[in-house]
């Protein structure tokens, strides 16, 4: 059968029939996404791992970077990265199929180790690379998919296969992305703990001091490295984590715009709505009665 048929048949068989729809099985970090709808621009972080798309077209901006992924492109994602992703067309018949993977540092590491492959890659490496995904890749992946219809198989087999692919990205061109994942005193990995604090505590008084420290890096040393990576300054990956987050809270409906505001950092209501609307183009209100009625 065609590789790129039945990862597209198996993908849609466990995501279900719904517009947007995704599914996910933790043991391997690996979650399907089926889109049968134009989704337009949406907020979203991806985090350190690998992604194919299987069918259709994506579109990711970051920054001021757009990255066209049509059928076959592989994503390696070194660094939480707040982005902008569109799916330009998509329908029930002919639907966006995707598939991602997490990398997991301890594994990364461990192959790194057994291989004796300890090249470092210059951190100014942007966060995200894109390129055509190998044949050796390509099967490795379809295999994996396959172990989901096998139980008896799956905990024995699946994570030899997960490492394979892990194995195969490394010797590839996005290998220096992935490979400073799995290096805990490499500077990706300086940067991604205070990234990772940044996410986990968006509301929080940004002190550039405080995160240089937690990189064990200098304040300059610090915001070079930061912007190289997610194109971006602090200040602006704060306020694009916190006004996704605050998206993601008016569209539950259960807070009102100010308390949202306050929840997510903002000492000023009216900043927030100027801030939320110049992201995302129209006041915090009026976006998530737009958002709600699009579900």
């Amino acid at each position: 059968m065609d590789p790129w048929h039945e990862l597209t048949s198996t993908i849609l068989r466990h995501v279900g029939p719904a517009p947007v729809a995704s599914w996910s099985n933790e043991t391997l970090g690996l979650t399907f996404v089926a889109v049968r709808q134009t989704l337009e621009p949406r907020p979203h972080v991806y985090e350190p791992g690998f992604a194919l798309v299987v069918q259709g077209e994506k579109e990711l901006v970051l920054g001021d970077q757009v990255f066209t992924c049509g059928k076959g492109a592989s994503l390696v994602v070194s660094v939480d990265l707040p982005m902008t992703f569109r799916i330009p067309s998509a329908t029930p018949e002919r639907p966006y199929v995707a598939l991602a993977m997490a990398a997991r540092p301890a594994q990364v590491a461990t192959l790194l180790l057994e291989s004796a492959t300890i090249e470092r890659a210059p951190v100014e490496a942007i966060g995200v690379g894109v390129s055509e995904a190998a044949e050796d890749l390509l099967d490795a992946v379809v295999r994996l998919v396959r172990l989901l219809d096998r139980p008896r198989d799956l905990p024995v087999l699946g994570p030899l296969v997960e490492r394979e692919i892990l194995w195969r990205l490394l010797c590839s061109e996005q290998g220096p992305r992935l490979r400073q994942i799995g290096l805990a005193d490499s500077r990706l990995s300086q940067l991604g703990r205070a990234i990772r604090w940044m996410r986990d505590n968006y509301a929080a008084l940004l002190r550039i001091e405080d995160l240089a420290r937690m990189a064990a890096m200098s304040v300059t040393s610090f915001h070079r490295h930061f912007r190289a990576v997610t194109l971006m300054s602090p200040l602006q990956y704060q306020k694009r984590i916190r006004l996704q987050e605050a998206r993601a809270r008016l569209l539950g409906g259960r807070e009102d715009v100010a308390a949202i505001a306050h929840a997510v950092g903002y000492e000023s209501p009216s900043q927030f709505s100027r801030e939320y609307k110049r992201a995302y183009g129209a006041p915090p209100g009026v976006d998530a009665r737009s958002l709600r009625a699009r579900r």
